[in-house]
């Protein structure tokens, strides 16, 4: 019997070549978006939980406002894990992580490599989280000083070999150190939100242990099975009162955190679950680029809706077309044929289709793997299709589909009355259906907010690409490593600035682009630092030439100049700075930062007011800066004005080479690190944009099918009209009016559901654009344009037929 309906259904499918065209190409097109999308989502989800005891690891964050400025951090104190599990018997272990030393320098040979991947933390990490040891016991590893522990691929880059137990390593140019290789572990999984080949010992850290005021640790805490995190996080207060408060004393004038909150202030601390980080983490700093939970939201309804409106395509089609199926299923009936047999009849019909769907979706899939890891930034392949349980729901998946397309024509065509039919009084292939409709109508309305939504992330990101930002981007080359040079970089950037093409040449370990360098400090307007006075404050060192060589603008006071001998004790304060201060002119006033029980104020002079510029992305406003003479000569940045820039870098290139023959030359340009920032947004952009494209492609095919339906069926009715006088555009217009009807209801529809998203989505940004109205009449005209152009082509076929070959059997 099953082998008949499908044999039934292979037969129609080949005798309405068009309408299975239509039927399979839009499921397959569902079909891949859906396993593109699902295998993105589930790369997504599976961040951390490779660790075995990933349900109960959690990072500490810490939340602080004071002053009027807020920081949330994805750091915390270096005492914490140690006191929380020294105090509380919930605390199992904990481990830190030290990130704050930038890249290394490691030799191998005679030259140096540049490590970015690098970190500092204790052996703990290793009981904490599941990072299997090739070889040596990680468990001990890094108790000493001068110890790492390096990955299987750093092992194979430096030795040759994974057995590299033993063996050396030197880290550092002026400043070298030599670590011994204590264990060689695997490397550590894509789907991790941190990834370190060098993890060094913390005793090699060049850090003031022992501050809770201090935030600059990773700090992850293993809970004992059965604690609940969210009642452990009750305990931080009494922290708070026990550890923080009386260091707190010590800088700042407060009696109690009470009063301290009453200021307008706040110092909390909360756990973030390890599998909840590279989702729902957005703090300062990160140790890697994270994901978006919402975007995982998004393309996971947009997978959902791309393949609905596929089974839309097919329902409509499947009950438009039922008066060709009416005859078969009254003479079925007469011959004693139960309903549920037919009901298993057109289920069969639609699973094939969707197997057979399902076969072009697995090949389309293939083909656009590539063009897919490119805008979502993963790497999958073929192989990532045969994980176990995605392979398994894939399998039955295009059965899932068939069932869903098919059910509700199943029903529709099995109900038909035998004696109606047969009679010829059933005319159920195209008279008005609601049902059909409001499917219709549903598919315009997803392919409308997608159109709408993209069009927004598109200005969003021109806005940011526009917008000025206080800085000049443009045209800067920045020189990574230019510490390594030591007693030759200013050397190094005297001869850069004196090549024809560089306008200006200034140190820039301090720069304006998310995850650069940056100094949290606390100051006051006051000599004693008290609740009301106090405030947290950037603190950059930058050189005589760094405001000119970034285009920054100097709007009271002046620069920092050789010509005054104080300006070692001097700082230029931006926009927001001076607002905090509350002086209509700052030039000439003090700041004062604490420097603890014992020791004296440092004092400095505001001597110029730099207009504010976004140092971080748009995302976040714009806080307090300082900016003083020191030393971040780690990297240099080249204010160049040349047409031809890879012979002026090629320059630059071999004068380094003559300098430090050994050293790796390593640069960028100002407005691609600028544009990284944004690396998300873009990826949504482009992912948004073919997806809209993709909805709309299926939605038209489904138009095109019923308009090619509604013509086959009225063609004697169009016959008539014609030789009563009707024109061309009168029978393109009674083709045509209903459909595009309700495309224009679906705009009406579709566009507060967009506002409504896109504006949640603006919500990230601090500087964001308006959502306008004209953004929602381009994606109506598109919308009515394409959907016309669809209907106009069968219409003006079907109008332009002779009406004497319509109505010759009359």
């Amino acid at each position: 019997m099953i082998a008949n309906y499908f044999k039934i259904a292979w037969r129609n499918l080949l005798k309405n070549k068009v309408f299975s065209f239509i039927n399979v190409a839009g499921l397959a097109i569902g079909l891949c978006c859906f396993i593109l999308i699902a295998l993105y989502v589930t790369d997504e989800l599976s961040y951390d939980r490779f660790h075995e005891k990933a349900d109960r690891i959690y990072r500490i964050h810490s939340d602080i406002r004071f002053g009027g400025t807020d920081l949330k951090m994805a750091t915390s104190a270096d005492p914490a894990g140690a006191t929380l599990k020294k105090d509380y018997p919930q605390v199992e272990q904990y481990a830190r992580i030290y990130a704050s030393d930038g890249s290394k320098h490691i030799k191998k040979g005679k030259e140096y490599i540049v490590e970015d991947r690098v970190a500092y933390a204790d052996s703990t990490l290793f009981d904490v989280f599941t990072l299997p040891a090739i070889a040596g016991n990680t468990k001990t590893a890094l108790d000493n000083p001068n110890t790492v522990v390096i990955s299987e691929s750093a092992a194979r880059k430096y030795f040759g070999t994974t057995d590299a137990v033993g063996k050396s390593l030197e880290v550092g140019v002026s400043n070298k150190t030599i670590y011994n290789v204590t264990a060689v572990i695997k490397d550590i999984p894509a789907n991790s939100h941190f990834h370190f080949d060098f993890i060094f010992s913390m005793d090699n850290v060049k850090y003031q242990f022992g501050s809770y005021l201090s935030h600059n640790f990773y700090t992850y805490l293993l809970l004992r099975e059965g604690s609940d995190y969210k009642a452990f996080e009750k305990k931080f207060d009494e922290y708070i009162v026990r550890y923080i408060l009386p260091q707190a004393k010590q800088f700042i004038q407060i009696n109690s955190m009470d009063d301290f909150k009453k200021a307008g202030n706040k110092i909390e601390y909360s756990l973030m679950p390890l599998t909840d980080i590279h989702l729902k983490s957005d703090r300062y700093p990160e140790l890697d680029v994270n994901g978006n939970i919402q975007y995982v939201y998004i393309f996971s309804a947009v997978a959902l809706f791309l393949l609905l409106i596929a089974c839309i395509n097919f329902m409509n089609l499947s009950t438009a077309r039922s008066s060709n199926r009416a005859k078969e299923v009254g003479i079925r009936k007469v011959l004693g044929t139960e309903r549920q047999t037919l009901i298993g009849q057109f289920i069969a019909e639609s699973t094939l289709t969707s197997y057979l769907a399902f076969g072009f979706a697995l090949l389309l899939t293939f083909i656009l793997l590539p063009y897919f890891n490119d805008i979502s930034a993963k790497t999958f392949s073929v192989s990532s299709l045969f994980q176990p349980q995605l392979l398994a729901f894939l399998l039955i998946l295009p059965f899932v589909v068939g069932i869903l397309a098919g059910y509700y024509p199943a029903f529709f065509l099995s109900s038909f009355r035998p004696i109606e039919v047969l009679k010829g009084k059933l005319n159920a292939g195209f008279k008005r259906s609601n049902l059909r409709n409001l499917l219709v109508t549903f598919q315009f309305v997803t392919s409308l907010v997608l159109v709408i939504g993209t069009i927004i992330v598109y200005q969003q990101l021109n806005y940011i690409q526009t917008k000025k930002l206080g800085f000049d981007k443009d045209q800067v080359l920045i020189i990574n490593g230019t510490g390594a040079l030591t007693t030759n970089k200013d050397a190094f950037k005297n001869e850069i600035a004196q090549m024809a093409g560089v306008k200006s040449a200034a140190y820039a370990g301090f720069l304006p682009l998310a995850g650069s360098a940056r100094s949290d400090n606390t100051f006051s307007k006051e000599a004693v630092m008290d609740m009301k006075n106090g405030f947290n404050m950037q603190v950059w060192n930058i050189d005589y030439d760094y405001i000119p060589t970034l285009g920054m603008e100097i709007i009271k006071g002046r620069n920092l100049s050789k010509s005054f001998g104080s300006d070692s004790s001097a700082v230029i304060i931006n926009e927001t700075t001076a607002k905090v201060l509350g002086y209509d002119d700052p030039i000439g006033k003090k700041v004062y930062a604490s420097q603890g029980p014992g020791s004296p104020n440092i004092v400095y002079e505001v001597v110029g007011v730099v207009k504010n510029f976004h140092y971080e992305s748009l995302r976040q406003t714009v806080g307090p800066l300082c900016m003083r003479l020191g030393n971040n000569s780690w990297t240099t940045a080249f204010k160049i004005n040349t047409k031809d820039v890879p012979a002026l870098v090629s320059k630059i290139e071999a004068k380094w080479k003559t300098m430090a023959p050994e050293m790796p030359f390593s640069y960028k340009f100002l407005d691609q690190s600028f544009d990284q920032m944004y690396r998300a947004e873009q990826r949504v952009g482009k992912v948004a944009l073919t997806f809209a494209i993709l909805t709309i492609l299926i939605a038209c095919l489904g138009l095109f099918g019923l308009v090619t339906y509604m013509a086959e069926q009225r063609t004697k009715e169009i016959g008539i009209r014609k030789v009563l006088g009707a024109s061309v555009p009168n029978i393109v217009s009674l083709l045509s009016s209903e459909f595009l009807i309700l495309v224009v209801i679906s705009v009406v529809i579709a566009s507060p559901i967009a506002y409504y998203a896109m504006s949640q989505w603006l919500t990230e940004f601090a500087y964001r654009i308006e959502i306008s109205w004209w953004m929602f009449l381009i994606a109506g005209i598109l919308a009515v344009a394409v959907s016309l152009l669809t209907v106009s082509y069968q219409a003006i076929r079907a109008a332009l037929m002779n009406p004497v070959n319509s109505l010759k059997a009359e």
